[in-house]
This record gives structure tokens, C-alpha cells and sequence, in this order.
């Protein structure tokens, strides 16, 4: 049975949708980040917010004055593990564990991947696009903002 030729536009268009890489763009992350210091100025706190596209790539990075100097680094492996994992860091948290699926985690991988809370993958209808670090404060207060940045992107 032949497809008609209409039929095979739309497979085709449907198949090429399906392939594209879809990723986050630099000025989303730059809104993303504002979008995070204006949380994190009205806590109190300097941090460090880090957008990578899917690969874990650096998009955009920036440090608030007086942000800890690690704080670099650990936002930036936030983001990496939350979009390499396609799971928020503090999910992750209790997998790692002695005992659990996921023990050793952290010390694979070079040390690029961070299980503590404050990095959450970016998702778009469905697709993690990217992932998100945030670090300088408490866990609790990296977890947050992270999750204020989050919750102002998928609305």
C-alpha cells in the first residue's frame, strides 16, 4: 500500500519536529538568571546562577558581588547533573546514599556532577532543553530560588 503524498509530508514534518533539537537560548537564560538575583536580593543573599543547554554546555553564568568564589563551580555542576540526569539535585539527593541505586554518583564523571539541592532541569513541552544551578546560600535558600525561577518559567 503506497502512502499518499500529503500523508508523507506529515510524516515527514512530523518526523523532522520529532529530531530537532530544541535547547535553551541565551536570552532566556539571561531572564532566567535576572529572574533568580532579584529572588535572591530580596533573601539577603549573593549567589551564583548557572544556565546550560541539554548537553550541559554553559549558556550564561553570573555572580553576584560577594557571592562565595565555590559557588561557581557547584552552581555550574548543578545545572550540568540536573540537565545530564533530566532530575532536580535534591531528588537525587537520597539515591546517592551508601546502600542505594546511585552511591558513587559524585565521584564519577570527574566530579561534574553535584547531589545536593539548588539544580533543576529546564523543561519544554516535555524536553529537558537545559538545566539550572543556583548556589550561595543555605539549601535551603539555593533550592528557593531555584525553584522561584522554575515556577516562573513554566508559567
Amino acid at each position: 500500500m503506497m502512502m499518499e503524498e500529503n500523508q508523507m509530508e506529515k510524516l515527514v514534518g512530523a518526523i523532522v519536529d520529532t529530531l530537532k533539537l530544541e535547547t535553551i537560548t541565551l536570552r532566556d537564560a539571561l531572564l532566567l538568571i535576572e529572574m533568580g538575583k532579584e529572588k535572591a536580593l530580596k533573601l539577603g543573599v549573593s549567589m551564583v546562577i548557572t544556565v546550560v543547554d541539554s548537553g550541559g554546555n554553559l549558556i550564561a553564568q553570573q555572580r553576584m558581588d560577594n557571592a562565595f568564589i565555590g559557588s561557581i563551580v557547584i552552581s555550574r555542576s548543578k545545572a550540568y547533573t540536573a540537565a545530564a540526569l533530566q532530575i532536580s539535585t535534591d531528588e537525587l539527593a537520597g539515591s546517592v546514599l551508601p546502600g542505594q541505586p546511585l552511591y558513587g554518583l559524585a565521584e564519577t564523571g570527574g566530579g561534574s556532577f553535584c547531589v545536593f539541592g539548588g539544580g533543576i532541569p529546564i523543561m519544554r513541552k516535555g524536553r529537558c532543553i537545559g538545566g539550572l544551578g543556583v548556589s550561595g546560600g543555605s539549601l535551603e535558600q539555593d533550592l528557593c530560588v531555584a525553584k522561584h525561577i522554575i515556577a516562573h518559567w513554566e508559567s
